[in-house]
């Protein structure tokens, strides 16, 4: 890989803090991180239970907002979008790759792929083109008209990964992708999504408590109590 100092800077995090309210307690989760992540970048997230891991990628994601800080992904400060301009933000940029799937049982995998793009201008021909191109990335071209409960866990996830990646996102946010396949699957998986990184350069940001899974990542940090470290390699 090249140096660091020779890629673009994909997503840059400045004094970022986040907290909930608990009652009427108010419980900071991060506090004033900062740090990067290059374009091609695979980055595992570790860190205990509570330890603030989902928030920072709902924050990168856009799914949540930062309540100081700035969060600028590919270029654009998400937290200065209004609410439409975020949700068009997320369907041109982001790819999510779930713990359990989100796939709709009802709609066959072609049909589940191919739900991001319904908010794109492609046409029924371009669109087909896109979703065909993704199955056969994950291995599941065969699979297109078989039904969430007509495959399995690992195939399941594979056709998420494909309706993460049919859009062409800046960046791929996986949170446990792993967390709910056996241990052939998730190898499997993990293969897939370090093959989406080397070979077709997509940046990955992925959280887990798997030594295995962040055994393919380029960079592992961990957070706690909201600061984050790197962890030697």
């Amino acid at each position: 890989m090249a140096d660091s100092g020779e890629r673009r800077i994909v997503v840059s995090i400045r004094n970022a803090a986040k907290s909930y309210l608990r009652g009427s307690q108010v419980v900071p989760v991060l506090e004033n991180l900062s740090f990067e992540i290059f374009q091609g970048e695979f980055l595992a997230l570790m860190g205990p239970s509570g330890s603030g891991k989902s928030t920072l990628l709902n924050l990168i994601a856009g799914i949540d907002s930062v309540d100081s800080g700035s969060i600028v992904v590919d270029g654009v400060d998400i937290a200065t979008l209004g609410e439409r301009e975020l949700a068009d933000w997320r369907a041109a940029h982001v790819g999510f790759i779930f713990q359990f799937y989100n796939l709709i049982p009802v709609l066959t995998a072609f049909e589940n792929v191919e739900l991001p793009l319904l908010l794109t201008p492609l046409n029924r021909r371009e669109r087909r083109e896109h979703v065909v191109a993704a199955l056969e990335v994950v291995g599941l071209a065969d699979r297109m008209e078989h039904y969430p409960s007509q495959l399995s866990g690992g195939q399941q996830q594979r056709v998420a990964i494909a309706r993460a990646v049919v859009s062409d996102p800046s960046i791929l946010v996986a949170d446990e992708p792993t967390g709910d396949l056996d241990r052939v699957s998730a190898e499997e998986i993990l293969h897939l999504m370090a093959r989406l990184n080397s070979a077709f350069g997509k940046t990955i940001i992925m959280v887990t408590h798997d030594p295995r899974a962040a055994e393919k990542a380029h960079t592992v940090r961990h957070l706690e109590k909201g600061v984050l470290s790197d962890v030697p390699s």
